[in-house]
Order: C-alpha cells, then sequence, then structure tokens
C-alpha cells in the first residue's frame, strides 16, 4: 500500500474556515508545521507552535508579497524523491523533507467577477501556491496535496483514520484534485488575457460535474459539467435526464425572449415549442399555449414568464409533464404541483444564458454566437404595397420568435399572439408550411386571419401563395433572396403585406 508518514506540512491558504480541525490532528500526530504570514498568525492564534517559511529559506517575504515559497529550500523538500541519492541532497544543503502541503490559490474568478481594473485582476494570479501545488502533485509518490478548501474533509479523514498515514491511491486522488484545480485556474487566467482576440485554442473548464442517469438514451453515458443551483432553485422532482437539460436549455432560450413580455406559456418537447402564447394572466396564457397541441404537451418541458398561482396550478396538475419552470410558486401551488413526486419543478432566477455555444463534431468543437438578435417590429422593412395593421404587426414579431426556435425548416403561424400551427425540422420549406397549417386543423384553430413567419427567405412563391389560400394575410420573413420579387409580387397581387427582417435565424 505504500504508507507514508505524515511528518511535516506547508501550509498557506487564502481560506482558513475548515482548518481548525486539521491543525489539531497535526498537533495529535507530532506534524512539524511550516508556514507564512497570515496563515502563520492563524496557527499561532490556534495556540499550535509553527515554523516561519523565512526560517528556512533566511529570505523575508519580498516584493509585495509575490515572493515568498519560490525557493530551492521549499521545492526541494517537495520534489525530492524518498530514495539515496535525493535524500543525500537534501542533506547536503540541509533541506527539510515536506511530506504534506496545504495550498489554495488567489480568488482569480471571483476578483474577475467583482471588478474589472486590471491591477487589481492581475494581483490574483497566483504563483507561488500554483507552484507548490504543481510540484507536490508531481511528487504524489511520497507527498501529499490538499489544493482547495474542498478538500479539507478529505485529509482530516484520512488523516484520522490511517493515524497520520496516507497510501498510494490517497496520495494519487489528492495529486488528481490538484491538476484539476491548477487547469481550471490556468484556463480563467487564459480566457481573461484571450477575451475579444480571435481564438487561437479551444480552452474550457466547467465544474462541477454530474454524472446523469444516462445520455439521449439509455445505453449512452451522460455527463453534466455546470452548476444549474447558479441558474435555478431545483424543487424536488427525479433527477434531471441528458433530454431534460437539452430542452430545458430551449425553454430558457425562448422563454427570455418574453422576459419582459405581459404573461407568457410555453411547452416544449424535444427543443421545439410546441405551445406559445401570451395573454392577460398566466392562466390564460397556460391554456392558449395547450390548445395549440395537446396531444405532444403531454411529457414535455413548461416555462412562464410569470409566477404560478394556485388556479394556474389546479389546471397544469392535470396533464403528465417532466418540468415545470417558472420564476417562482404561490405556496398553495408549490404544495399542490410537488405532491406527484418525480415532477421537478424549477425556480428560475435570471435570465441570463452564456452567449457562447459549443457543439463537438468531427474530430473538434465548434464555438458560436448564441443567436440574441431579436426582431423588433419597428425594425422591420415592408416589401409590399400594402401595411400591415398594428395587430398584424404585433403578431409577426410574435411569429417571428417562434420560427427563431423552432428547428429548420420551419414555418410558424400565429394569431392573437398564440401560435397556432407550426412545421419544424424539414428538408423544405414547403413541407414545413404544410405541416403548419396541417398541424393548426388538426387542433381545430381557423387560421383565416393567422400570420405567417418563415426562418428563411422564399427563393418562391410556392409557400406564399400556399399559406394565403390557407387564410393567412401577412407574412415575415428574412429577405435577401434574389427571387424577393416573385413572393412579393404574389403578396402585392392577392394584397398580403409582407415585411422582412434582414435576419436569418436557422437552428439546427
Amino acid at each position: 500500500m505504500s504508507l507514508k508518514k505524515v511528518k511535516s506540512a506547508l501550509i498557506s491558504v487564502y481560506h482558513k474556515t475548515g482548518l481548525e480541525e486539521i491543525l489539531q490532528e497535526l498537533k495529535k500526530q507530532d506534524v512539524v508545521i511550516y508556514s507564512t504570514g497570515g496563515t502563520q498568525k492563524f496557527i499561532e492564534d490556534q495556540g499550535l507552535e509553527v515554523r516561519a517559511v523565512e526560517s528556512l529559506t533566511s529570505y523575508p517575504s519580498i516584493l509585495d508579497g509575490r515572493v515568498k515559497t519560490l525557493h530551492p529550500k521549499i521545492f526541494g523538500g517537495l520534489l525530492a524523491k524518498r530514495e539515496e541519492n535525493h535524500l543525500a541532497q537534501l542533506a547536503e544543503y540541509d533541506i527539510p523533507e515536506l511530506d504534506l502541503v496545504i495550498v489554495d490559490l488567489y480568488p482569480f474568478e471571483e476578483t474577475l467577477a467583482s471588478t474589472d481594473d486590471e491591477a487589481t485582476i492581475i494581483e490574483k494570479i497566483d504563483i507561488g501556491g500554483i507552484s507548490l501545488i504543481r510540484a507536490a502533485a508531481k511528487n504524489y509518490q511520497d507527498v501529499v496535496v490538499v489544493p482547495s478548501q474542498n478538500e479539507y474533509q478529505n485529509l482530516l479523514e484520512v488523516l484520522r483514520d490511517k493515524n497520520g498515514f496516507t497510501d498510494k491511491a490517497d496520495r494519487k486522488y489528492f495529486a488528481k484534485k490538484a491538476f484539476e484545480v491548477s487547469s481550471h485556474y490556468d484556463v480563467a487566467i487564459f480566457n481573461y488575457f484571450a477575451e475579444g482576440d480571435e481564438p487561437s485554442a479551444f480552452k474550457q473548464s466547467v465544474q462541477p460535474a454530474q454524472v446523469l442517469r444516462y445520455g439521449e438514451n439509455p445505453h449512452q453515458k451522460g455527463i453534466f459539467f455546470g452548476d444549474l443551483n447558479e441558474l435555478f432553485e431545483i424543487h424536488g422532482g427525479k433527477a434531471l435526464s441528458y433530454n431534460n437539460l437539452v430542452d430545458i436549455d430551449a425553454a430558457v432560450s425562448l422563454m427570455s425572449e418574453f422576459k419582459d413580455a405581459d404573461p407568457t406559456f410555453a411547452i416544449l418537447k424535444h427543443t421545439n415549442a410546441c405551445g406559445l402564447a401570451t395573454r392577460g394572466n398566466i392562466n390564460e396564457a397556460w391554456h392558449a399555449a395547450l390548445a395549440c397541441d395537446n396531444i405532444s404537451a403531454f411529457g414535455g418541458i413548461l416555462i412562464a414568464n410569470r409566477p404560478i398561482d394556485i388556479a394556474t396550478a389546479e389546471e397544469i396538475n392535470k396533464l403528465f409533464y417532466e418540468v415545470l419552470i417558472a420564476p417562482g410558486f404561490a405556496d398553495a401551488a408549490m404544495d399542490l404541483l410537488s405532491q406527484k413526486k418525480k415532477r421537478i419543478l424549477m425556480t428560475i432566477k435570471h435570465w441570463n444564458l452564456d452567449n457562447r455555444m459549443h457543439k463537438n463534431l468531427l474530430n473538434g468543437v465548434l464555438q458560436q454566437d448564441r443567436d440574441v438578435k431579436v426582431d423588433h417590429a419597428k425594425e422591420f422593412t415592408v416589401v409590399t404595397e400594402s401595411t400591415p395593421s398594428d395587430a398584424q404587426m404585433a403578431d409577426l414579431e410574435f411569429a417571428s420568435i417562434c420560427a427563431k426556435h423552432l428547428k429548420s425548416n420551419t414555418i410558424a403561424l400565429v394569431k392573437g399572439k398564440q401560435m397556432v400551427g407550426m412545421g419544424c425540422g424539414q428538408t423544405s420549406r414547403v413541407d414545413a408550411c404544410i405541416q403548419a397549417i396541417a398541424k393548426a386543423k388538426q387542433f381545430g384553430f381557423d387560421i383565416e386571419g393567422a400570420v405567417m413567419a418563415s426562418d428563411a427567405f422564399f427563393p418562391f412563391p410556392d409557400c406564399v401563395e400556399i399559406a394565403h389560400k390557407a387564410g393567412i394575410k401577412a407574412v415575415i420573413q428574412p429577405g435577401g433572396s434574389i427571387n424577393d420579387k416573385l413572393s412579393i409580387q404574389y403578396c402585392n397581387d392577392n394584397r398580403v403585406p409582407m415585411v422582412t427582417t434582414g435576419t436569418r435565424h436557422f437552428k439546427h
């Protein structure tokens, strides 16, 4: 098992909470402790004997604390193999063996989040600490390294269970954690320096890791890297699945467009909205969204831009769904909806998502900006002789958002700020148009007077003609086809207003 007794320790930490019990255990094991600055005083205040690092190096802390531990008498004691040749050199230069290092790093990411002052940020780039961590981890055969406050309890348990000894497995575990900490730290610093430049490398470090029940399918392994608690308060329910998370991302992306709008409800299935409506209150919005496609809603992801009251909860409670997301829940609504234990209820804290998106493919990674472009009615270009009414313009704006968040090729039909039909993920825009009309009719909607949105331009007038004959009275599209004039001419001939946005919103 390669047991090693901890006889000496170097401790220099920023975060001291939780250190007290470790110090008492080290005292119990007669461990010689070396330390620096504030940590040294903290240890002395605990009533323990501690030796200043300066007593080893014969140098004080210099350069405003930038150099304290960077010295051969420190790194020699860490990096020396406990073998005859190395031990002889330690003896020759009067360097003590260091068996345990407890060091954490200056809070670079926290500083970055709290200020944009360059000098302050730069001073939080740790040099001595990260060097100690890496050196001790490299020599894990003989040295134990504790690289963050998160590992204090693990160290304490090892020291107690093994009476001050560690085995190779223990030391390798802590070394793994050390390189996890150091690599994450380096990535954060690299991305700070690279901000605004053309990327030269893909570097991301996202913590923590959550093992999922499985991936997209039961035979696939799935892991989520990230902290959902930053975005949500999760109330009970079963563990989130891979597919849940993909749908939740799509739901939040969609509803973020309506965060400041009137009460709005959306129902998603396989990342596509199968129901979306804005109404005077959230209960009415729920009923209007469900009416869009009450079949696909079964087992879906629900999201609202307003808190869920008891009246709405009573209606939602009649449906089987996986996840319900809202900015809040009335106490009575939470009590009711929580009765079914597998349901996942999530209170969303904010609507801010990472503006960069990544996707693995082939032998690399794609990175792109999140599509945050919003098509506002005031920016639309009327390209036909007839102009949309104010009501039509509001529906066209709503329909444009619908199309933006549906898989390409897509067509969305909207009437009275309610999505009444959608065709998505089709290989032709004509198929998407036909599907949208068919779904609207399937669920009993009268689409006479509705509007149509397309996620891309019309190279031919066929979709406009199909939609017009079905009762569509206004159209929105990006524009930009060399054949725009064909669909525009059809609309002029039939007095159907058309507007263009100038922005294409493909979603693959």
